[in-house]
């Protein structure tokens, strides 16, 4: 029975070393398709000291762009533009990143290691085209990609605050370790008295050769085995056995059983960096909403200024038209000088709104053009004309839906939610460890061990000896349990007054209320956003309507002016004045059809259907790879 034991130590070793190197060699989950993360676990060894680099990222523009340009002028859709956007636009470029940085705290949280977080804020550094929603203060006032994320609670005022997320007991890590030292030194020294060594001068030879061993695992166990070596040589006659010998044996196992103990603490941090990669996941997703959200406006406000920028021509080709019938009209003095001087003041009026309209579309252009590319150093790409294939008036101005519906779908749409509710559960697995913190520390400790000894006799010694005469046997005699060393022992500490860990507690609890909190407010926020968005798609429908009544008024005005003018009953300043408010009237309405474009996109992105009503696919958005039919 005795020499049995160092066989059901061994074989407790294999038990719970072979499933250690099983979880640390198992193959890790699909890397994102976008930004691929090589995990360093291969077929070779050295793979796992080497870097895993990273690609630069490719800063041309796709193909795409240049099969849109005709006869030198870009000529764009808004799905076009869509797809140009998740192609090369860099807000959606930077995003991507997080996906792969939240795969890289996932590694890092299974050898034990506490999370590094991800930057789960909205990108917002493309100028132009701001995301709407209730309260969101001036266009484009984007906080750039650092806010915080889903927004749980304790997350501080401009990283000041420090939250309670991931608290707990310390973790150990569970990437086995093995140490090895090899030394070998030479010793001698002048001895005073030569009744000890038999020697008046010693001189010892010592080769050690070490090896350790140690791992721990999600249950709060800890294992650890060294195998130490030791050959000793010296010129002492006193030494039975020259060289010496030794070895030594050590197996050891170390169990928490109140704070550290069980799979809640000790993977809390990988259970919160998996969480971390949904809300990852979902806000890239809601990156992907708001990039389409700006682009799609933008698109808007580029129709707007062409169209105005039409208005504006006609209105001073009109201009134009009259005062050379003027001039031919005072060149037979039929009208007074003054007439023609009115439309003179009008041209110059009407070449100045011109002006106006097309620095306005120029830079709607150059707006738009900075959206869709990854650079803009073609200079001949920096100045072609955009042409929006698309009109304001395309479609039709009818609302549909009720606002009950409206909001039902977007609380379960909505991305923040999902966001937010994920963070919650964070909350929770920190609130849990943190109460599993506040018990004293019991640990169990266990260890096994054994010694042998071995070396060819010394002649000089003069003493028979017992002992194998090589390392073999050295090594059998450890393991033969004829000079075991075991023990068993339980040590407790127990913290008085405990005021850390209750602080870190208590905080984790109220943190965990906070974000149910916030959860509230958000689907209220949203609620809101939901109802004012569909108020604000009535309300542009009203001016639309509005706007075609006058627009339609103002046009049988200046008919009618205009009719009478060529019948020699009006004058060139009625026509001029009727063409002007027919001008004005136009651009009334294309600012009125913008404007329920933009409220339909804002109404998708507070619905939550901003990706359904473009038929966009989430993972073209990850891979950057548009197909041509999307």
């Amino acid at each position: 029975m005795r020499n049995s034991l160092p066989q059901l130590i061994s074989a407790a070793v294999l038990l719970v070393t072979v499933p250690a190197w099983a979880q640390n060699t198992a193959p890790a989950a699909a890397p994102t398709p976008a930004l691929r993360l090589d995990i360093p676990h291969s077929n070779n060894p050295l793979d796992t000291y080497r870097a895993t680099l990273v690609p630069q990222p490719n800063l041309a523009n796709t193909p795409r762009i240049d099969a849109l340009v005709r006869n030198g002028v870009l000529e764009l859709s808004l799905n076009d533009a869509i797809a140009l956007a998740l192609e090369n636009n860099l807000d959606l470029a930077i995003a991507r990143y997080n996906l792969p940085i939240a795969e890289a705290d996932i590694l890092r949280t299974r050898a034990g290691a506490s999370f590094r977080g991800v930057n789960t804020g909205v990108v917002q550094n493309t100028p132009g085209g701001g995301v709407g929603g209730f309260g969101s203060g001036s266009s484009g006032a984007g906080a750039g990609g650092t806010s915080g994320g889903a927004g749980g609670a304790g997350s501080g005022a401009s990283g000041l605050v420090t939250s309670t997320l991931g608290t707990g007991t310390a973790v150990q890590s569970y990437d086995p370790v093995l140490k090895g030292t090899f030394d070998n030194e030479h010793y001698t020294q002048p001895l005073s008295n030569i009744s000890i060594y038999g020697v008046q001068t010693l001189q010892q030879n010592t080769t050690n050769g070490n090896v350790s061993y140690s791992q721990s695992f999600p249950t709060g166990t800890t294992f650890s085995a060294e195998f130490d070596n030791n050959r000793g040589a010296t010129n002492s006659p006193r030494s039975y056995l020259n060289p010496t010998l030794n070895t030594y044996y050590h197996v050891a196992f170390q169990q928490q059983l109140l704070a550290g103990f069980g799979f809640g603490p000790n993977l809390r941090y990988l259970r919160i960096a998996k969480n971390n990669q949904k809300i990852s996941d979902q806000a890239f997703k809601l990156q992907v909403i708001t990039t389409i959200t700006q682009i799609a406006n933008m698109y808007w406000d580029l129709v707007a200024a062409y169209e105005d920028e039409g208005v504006k021509s006609r209105a001073l080709d009109f201009a134009k038209q009259t005062l050379d019938s003027g001039r031919k009209q005072l060149a037979l003095q039929a009208i007074p000088a003054m007439d023609v001087m009115k439309d003179e003041a009008e041209v110059a009026n009407r070449e100045q709104d011109l002006t106006i309209a097309k620095t306005t579309l120029q830079f709607q252009e150059l707006l738009i053009k900075n959206a869709l590319t990854k650079n803009l150093d073609d200079p001949i790409l920096e100045a072609m004309p955009v042409h929006p294939t698309d009109s304001s008036a395309s479609g039709n101005v009818q609302t549909t839906g009720s606002a009950d519906g409206g909001i039902t779908e977007a609380l379960q749409n909505r991305i923040e939610l999902s966001e937010s509710d994920i963070d919650l559960e964070n909350r929770r697995i920190s609130r849990s460890a943190a109460r599993n913190a506040l018990l004293p520390t019991v640990a169990l400790t266990a260890y096994y061990g054994g010694t042998g000894l071995a070396g060819p006799p010394n002649p000089s010694a003069g003493v028979p000896s017992t002992s194998p005469p090589d390392w073999h046997g050295a090594v059998s005699n450890a393991f033969n349990n004829t000079a075991p060393d075991y023990y068993v022992g339980v040590s407790i500490n127990v913290p008085i007054r405990n005021r850390v860990a209750k602080s870190d507690q208590y905080r984790a609890e109220l943190e965990t209320r906070q974000a149910e909190l916030r959860m509230q407010q958000l689907k209220k926020q949203i609620r809101i956003e939901v109802r004012n968005a569909e108020y604000a798609l009535e309300q542009s429908k009203a001016r639309v309507e509005s706007a075609q009544k006058a627009r339609d008024l103002a046009q049988k005005t200046f008919d009618i002016t205009a009719k009478e003018q060529e019948l020699g009953a009006g004058s060139n300043y009625q026509t001029l004045t009727a063409r002007r408010d027919l001008s004005a009237a136009e651009s009334t309405l294309v600012a009125a059809m913008t404007a329920f474009q933009k409220a339909k996109i804002e109404l998708d992105r507070s619905v939550g259907t901003t990706l359904d009503a473009n038929h966009i696919s989430i993972e073209s958005a990850r891979t950057g790879i548009v197909s041509g039919g999307e």
